[in-house]
């Protein structure tokens, strides 16, 4: 796998601990839980949950909520793959199976661990295989960073047909979504839904206030992306995602050979404070830069 851009430890760091569960690892910094990373074979796929708040020490994010109770959290899936759906529908219409998790890092500076899944229906072959890295680092008190990796490997000839519903998303709890008074904004300083869906960004960011804390979540799409920077579908109930597939170069979708490999890099930011007050434009410079600053 290509290495991924890190951010460099500064005064303050957290040390952090990975601790493998037989269906999750979880990621503490000082003890205190980040976020949990949940591979049980009754779920669509794997995601993130809780993805807590560097100061509040709640989920950014919310498990499921109406009206697409299917949203979870932080996740990545795609559905219209070879006629099967791996985002929403039943678990027959198509499932992101976890075949092998590992910690590589279990304490320091920064966890790494690492999961390999299977894109499949019941009865059938699977038709694509995943290679997923992650690396969870908390460079000052304000601010945790989830670097998120995978690599794509078709084991068939793959149609991915024009969709809405694909790849890195994220879904904020109702109470920091711009329908409550937050605030979704990308690298231009456009804002909330009306300024943000269908716009081409290198990065979003979606923040909130709610018991007296101002907390945020940024995802950050990496340079090297295909297709980068991709377009966003956005909502005002909490719903972000960098999404190529619903803007495709062509009608037809993307289509891939069997054994032709796609690399996908993302990061996330969990921040305390509105995306200016995190300087999230400056992490954004740091990350394709390979280096940042310890944050505010």
């Amino acid at each position: 796998m290509a290495a991924l851009m890190l951010l460099p430890v500064c005064a303050g760091a957290a040390s952090l601990r990975a601790v493998l569960q037989k269906e999750q690892i979880d990621v503490l910094a000082q003890e205190q839980l980040v976020t949990s990373y949940k591979v049980n074979k009754k779920q669509k796929y794997p995601y993130f949950f809780p993805v807590n708040g560097p100061v509040s020490h709640a989920s950014l994010t919310t498990e499921t909520s109406e009206p697409f109770p299917h949203h979870r959290s932080l996740f990545f899936g795609c559905d219209r793959v070879n006629g099967g759906n791996y985002w929403q529908d039943s678990l027959r219409a198509g499932q992101i199976v976890s075949l092998e998790m590992k910690v590589e890092k279990a304490e320091g500076e920064e966890v790494v661990f690492t999961d390999t899944c299977e894109w499949r229906q019941p009865g059938k072959a699977p038709v694509l295989r995943d290679y997923r890295q992650i690396t969870v680092s908390a460079p000052s008190d304000s601010v945790h960073v989830i670097d998120f990796q995978i690599r794509l490997v078709p084991l068939t000839a793959l149609h991915i047909e024009k969709t809405n519903h694909s790849l890195f998303a994220a879904r904020m709890v109702p109470e920091l979504s711009a329908e409550k008074g937050g605030v979704l904004m990308n690298a231009a300083g456009d804002t909330n839904e009306a300024g943000t869906f269908g716009i081409v960004s290198p990065w979003c960011d979606y923040s909130g206030s709610r018991q007296g804390n101002t907390e945020g979540l940024a995802i950050f799409q990496h340079p090297e992306n295909p297709c980068y920077p991709a377009p966003w579908f956005t909502r005002d109930y909490g719903f972000f995602s960098p999404t190529p597939l619903y803007w495709p170069p062509s009608d037809d979708g993307i289509r891939l050979q069997e054994g032709e490999e796609l690399l996908l890099r993302y990061r996330v930011i969990l921040h305390a404070g509105t995306a200016e007050e995190a300087g999230i434009p400056a992490l954004f410079e740091a990350y394709t830069a390979g280096a940042a600053s310890c944050g505010n």
